[in-house]
């Protein structure tokens, strides 16, 4: 172990280096040893690596950016502390993702999505990260652009899905312009796995006062309703995102809403069926309560609809 911390040691201290070959050299160490060995994590933040792996984000070197990028990544499965006690952590993650389409390389702003989903693992953390607009704004420039790579997306939907699990965020988030990229990428986009990620957006954001108008302005319940009927061959997972949004539609939002859905939904009865007996255990208790909306009964008065309803699961 002693001597494990002393190559650490050194390379950190190279980090400082006036020579940017050194710097890239001991970048690419820290990155490979963060990678397969998970003691030398918080090992590399006590040594004081993080500032200038912050600091390296900024780089013009692609090569430099894609493994300060990694290396940060590494340790958040491990120091998450260590990384937002970091003064200027965030707002070098916020640069990277920022100059997705210009100046950083898409590995590394990858890496960066990716590291803000781990931070996002933590519950304190979602109120820190949700009051960077420039940080929730670039994810969502990321989803929408039709030039990013689907690694992009993934990696850019995972973060945003974390940050709309802390509920003052999502009306932030639907203020920033989230909701029609993210319907968008379920009308257009082909990939099973980004259909999910979206829908799971989609099903936390529907938890707010504002998801009414906004919905509504893309015609989310049709959209949601469509995914529920079995000719569109949704994944489950889908189908469950899509019973948790409408579920906090209904229960976000007005009269309105609650009609809407009871029309529309007769049409996936046998879809919300199925997810209501072959689902997961949430799912299934989703489904029975959308059930329960759309044949006949209502959120008022009904204590059972509220106890099934899980503002946290996708």
């Amino acid at each position: 172990m002693d001597v494990k911390r002393r190559t650490i040691r050194t390379l950190v201290s190279k980090l400082s280096s006036v020579s940017e070959r050194t710097r890239e050299e001991a970048l690419a160490e820290l990155r490979l040893i963060t990678k397969h060995d998970e003691e030398s994590r918080p090992i590399v933040a006590e040594a004081g690596a993080i500032p200038y792996l912050a600091e390296t984000l900024y780089s013009s070197s692609h090569e430099s950016q894609d493994n300060a990028a990694a290396t940060l990544l590494n340790i958040s499965i491990s120091s998450r502390d260590s990384l937002m006690s970091t003064r200027g952590l965030l707002d070098a993650l916020s640069h990277a993702l920022g100059h997705h389409a210009t100046a950083t390389s898409p590995t590394a702003v990858q890496s960066a999505a990716a590291t803000l989903h781990s931070l996002l693992v933590v519950d304190s953390y979602r109120p820190i990260i949700g009051s960077k607009r420039d940080i929730v704004y670039s994810l969502i420039e990321i989803v929408r652009s039709p030039k990013s790579p689907p690694r992009s997306i993934k990696d850019a939907l995972k973060a945003l899905f974390g940050i709309a699990l802390y509920q003052l965020n999502r009306s932030v988030m639907i203020d920033l312009g989230v909701v029609p990229p993210l319907f968008s990428l379920v009308l257009k986009d082909g990939r099973v796995g980004i259909v999910e990620d979206a829908t799971a957006v989609i099903a936390q954001i529907a938890g707010c006062e504002e998801s009414e108008a906004e919905f509504g302005r893309v015609s989310g319940i049709r959209v949601l309703v469509d995914l529920l009927d079995v000719g569109t061959g949704s994944s489950g997972r889908v189908k469950e995102n899509a019973v948790g949004a409408l579920l906090n539609l209904v229960r976000s939002g007005g009269e309105k809403v609650l009609r809407e859905v009871k029309e529309l939904g007769v049409t996936a009865l046998e879809g919300i069926r199925d997810v209501a007996e072959g689902g997961s255990s949430k799912g299934k208790s989703k489904a029975m309560a959308l059930l329960e909306v759309i044949e006949g009964g209502s959120m008022n008065g009904n204590p059972q609809f509220y106890s099934l309803f899980d503002h946290h699961s996708s």
